[in-house]
């Protein structure tokens, strides 16, 4: 049996800390049975987030014309998209590949396949075991396909299989209604695809506020058809084309869907079952997704895990945050000097079209907490420059304070640049008190789009249902005016 100081399963996040090891002398082994950097750089948001900013492109001239701006057909070049895309990543890919490869037996091993728990902290992999003190769980997840019949037979696209089309198809069902299937969408309407999005849900984009989630609806309703609250149950082929059969929730009313291909983009599971942490004794719960404390500790002393194999937050910029957590805490030199995991503000982004960002909590989420609530929202044209760049008025920035301390709780936007008016407001929550006072204090540019941020805290209200804990006077922002 080879020995080691740390065994890291997963070369995404886990990465981060298998390099930081390796540089301090430790032997480490890393395990992945995908390609070296994890789903991020090879069929997450780096591949995505390349292909969707022609997409951006192309919505931002269409909708140029309402401030005199006439671009004419646009064009997309498919294979050009696919190809840029591809430059990168394989790019980084061999520049990964390469570095393990010159540390191969020098304190660093790269195993490219499954690795499974046989024993106490003693993983098989490549037909032998590997042991060490310490181990770090960063496995990820991969796509969960829905139960519906006839689907695996039908065929389908999913977020890995999407990056290696050569052509667009000319129609497309997406299952799902998350963050991938809305990204995803806004990208293959741009391209010339007859998209149908279908949600189980009632509400697209569920984890958003519920006024987010509808306006994303509609605009996207403006391009193609989104049902939401239908149930997928059956898929085909008929004529040459693919269907689907799926029951409105609502009326138990069942129709057909028929397109070119079909693309499932209806969440992620665990990987818990290639790996079998229970084999070395790890707790899972019952979506088989890693049990851990607050500093990121499994139930077996030595192992830890963070990421997406813990099911919470499934962000890139999270699990990296989390394995430098877990990291600390691994080589701390006793419980004292242990960093607990901080998730109270912890951000998010969909890259469709309009834009959404998020942090924190929201409105729902903190009168179900009993939470005495002030809430401001600032609409895009609230603001010279939304205006200006011919907003319709209906793209919000929404904030959630602590009506007594006035810490922000939450701040949700959507419209163009969204992530720039939250990420701000994310700093600020990890910030001193994690009040919103330093933007009464601070000048804000203008005419600028932080404006439209900065106005939601001059337009504070009672959380909904709580206007007689404020009695009268609603108002407790403070206010900047409407300085064009």
């Amino acid at each position: 049996m080879e020995r080691y100081d740390l065994i890291v399963i997963g070369s995404g996040a886990g990465m981060n800390v298998a390099s930081d090891a390796y540089s301090r002398g430790m032997k480490v082994a890393v395990l992945d049975n995908g390609p070296i950097g994890g789903t991020c750089l090879n069929r997450g948001c780096i591949p995505s987030k390349i292909i969707l900013y022609p997409a951006d492109v192309v919505q931002i001239l269409k909708e140029a014309e309402k401030v005199g701006v006439h671009a004419g057909k646009v064009k997309l070049d498919f294979r050009l998209i696919m190809k840029r895309m591809h430059d990168l990543v394989d790019g980084d890919v061999e520049q990964m590949r390469r570095g393990v490869e010159a540390a191969r037996g020098h304190g660093l091993d790269f195993y490219n396949a499954v690795g499974r728990f046989v024993g106490p902290k003693i993983v098989e992999v490549e037909g032998k075991r590997i042991t060490a003190p310490l181990i770090l769980i960063a496995a990820g997840t991969r796509e969960a396909v829905p139960p519906v019949k006839g689907l695996k037979e039908t065929g389908f696209l999913d977020s890995t299989s999407v990056f290696e089309l050569e052509d667009p198809p000319s129609s497309l069902i997406i299952i799902g209604g998350g963050y991938v299937a809305c990204e995803f969408a806004h990208f293959f309407d741009a391209v010339g695809t007859k998209v149908t999005i279908l949600g189980r849900n009632r509400y697209l984009l569920p984890r958003e506020e519920e006024e987010i989630s509808l306006q994303v609806k509609r605009k996207l309703s403006e391009r193609m058809k989104v049902r939401t609250g239908y149930e997928v149950e059956r898929a085909g082929i008929e004529n040459g084309q693919k269907f689907v059969v799926a029951r409105e929730s609502s009326t138990g009313k069942r129709y057909r869907f028929r397109a070119d291909e079909i693309m499932v983009a209806a969440g992620r599971r665990s990987n818990a079952d290639l790996f079998r942490p229970e084999k070395t004794g790890v707790k899972t719960d019952e979506k088989g997704f890693i049990i851990v404390d607050r500093y990121l500790r499994t139930n077996v002393k030595g192992i830890y895990a963070a990421g997406d194999a813990i099911g919470r937050n499934m962000f890139r910029h999270t699990a990296n945050y989390e394995v430098q957590v877990a990291w600390s805490n691994m080589t701390a030199d006793s419980d004292k000097g242990l960093t607990e995991l901080e998730e109270h503000a912890v951000p998010h982004a969909v890259f469709t079209w309009p834009e959404v960002a998020s942090v924190g909590m929201r409105e729902a989420d903190a009168i179900e907490q009993n939470r005495l609530i002030l809430v401001g929202r600032s609409s895009y044209t609230d603001a010279i420059k939304g205006y200006a760049m011919g907003d319709d008025g209906s793209n919000f920035v929404k904030v959630i304070l602590d009506a007594k301390t006035r810490k922000i709780l939450g701040a949700h936007a959507v419209g163009p640049h969204a992530t720039a008016m939250v990420q701000p407001l994310v700093y600020l929550m990890n910030a001193g008190k994690g009040t919103y006072m330093p933007l009464v204090r601070a000048q804000t540019i203008h005419p600028a789009m932080e404006e439209i941020m900065v106005r939601a805290f001059g337009n504070l209200r009672p959380g909904k249902g709580q206007e007689k804990h404020f009695g009268h006077d609603h108002s407790h922002g403070d206010h900047k005016g409407h300085d064009h």
